[in-house]
C-alpha cells in the first residue's frame, strides 16, 4: 500500500534508517545528526527513537520537505533560546509511519538564527499548526517569520512595548522596571 505525501508515493513501513540515510545523502556534513534510543517496558525493549538534526537556516525548508518523503511531519512544538550572538530555534516533530505501529520516531530540527538578521522562513504554508509557535517565538525572542500571515501577539498584553523581548538575555530583554512582583 502506498500513501501520497507531497506528491511522492511512499511505501508503508519504511524504516527510520532510510530517513537517516536520506538525510546523509542530501545534506552530507551540512546537517549534524544525533540519534538516541529509549527503552522501557517489561522486556526493556526499544520504545522509540529521537533524531536530533541541526541545519542551516537556508536549508531548513528543504529538511522539512525531506521529512515529508517519509511521512507527514506531525508538528508538536517549537522552542527557542537566546544563545548570545544568535537565537536557536528547536522544531519538534513526530513521524509515525516509518517507526511502525504503536511507535513513533521523534525528529527535532535546530536552526541558529543570527541576531543581526532575525528572519526565519515560516512553516505556516506547509503546516498551518505552526502559527502559534511562530507567533510565540516572534513576541518572546524577536524572530520574524517570513510568510506568517498573522503576526499578532499571543501571550503579551495588547499595549506591550514590542521592542522588549521577554526571553532575551541582551539589551532587548526586560529591564528590572519591566518586571513586577507577583503576590
Amino acid at each position: 500500500m502506498t500513501f501520497p505525501v507531497n506528491g511522492i508515493n511512499m511505501a508503508e513501513g519504511r524504516e527510520p534508517e532510510e530517513l537517516l540515510s536520506r538525510v546523509r545523502e542530501i545534506f552530507g556534513d551540512d546537517a549534524v545528526m544525533k540519534v538516541s534510543s529509549h527503552a522501557g517496558g517489561l522486556g526493556n525493549e526499544e520504545q522509540f527513537r529521537d533524531l536530533w538534526l541541526s541545519v542551516e537556516r537556508a536549508r531548513f525548508l528543504e529538511m522539512v520537505d525531506l521529512l515529508g518523503e517519509f511521512d507527514f511531519p506531525m508538528f508538536h512544538v517549537m522552542s527557542g533560546n537566546d544563545d548570545g550572538d544568535h537565537i536557536t530555534l528547536y522544531y519538534h516533530f513526530g513521524i509515525f509511519q516509518c517507526a511502525g505501529r504503536g511507535k513513533r520516531f521523534g525528529v527535532a530540527i535546530s536552526v541558529a538564527v543570527p541576531k543581526g538578521d532575525l528572519v526565519m522562513p515560516s512553516l505556516h504554508s506547509r503546516i498551518p499548526g505552526t502559527e502559534y509557535s511562530e507567533r510565540e517565538m516572534r513576541e518572546m525572542l524577536g524572530v520574524d517569520f517570513d510568510g506568517l500571515p498573522n503576526k499578532g501577539l499571543v501571550f503579551l498584553p495588547e499595549d506591550w512595548d514590542e521592542s522588549v523581548k521577554p526571553w532575551r538575555r541582551d539589551e532587548t530583554g526586560p529591564k528590572p522596571e519591566d518586571v513586577r512582583e507577583l503576590s
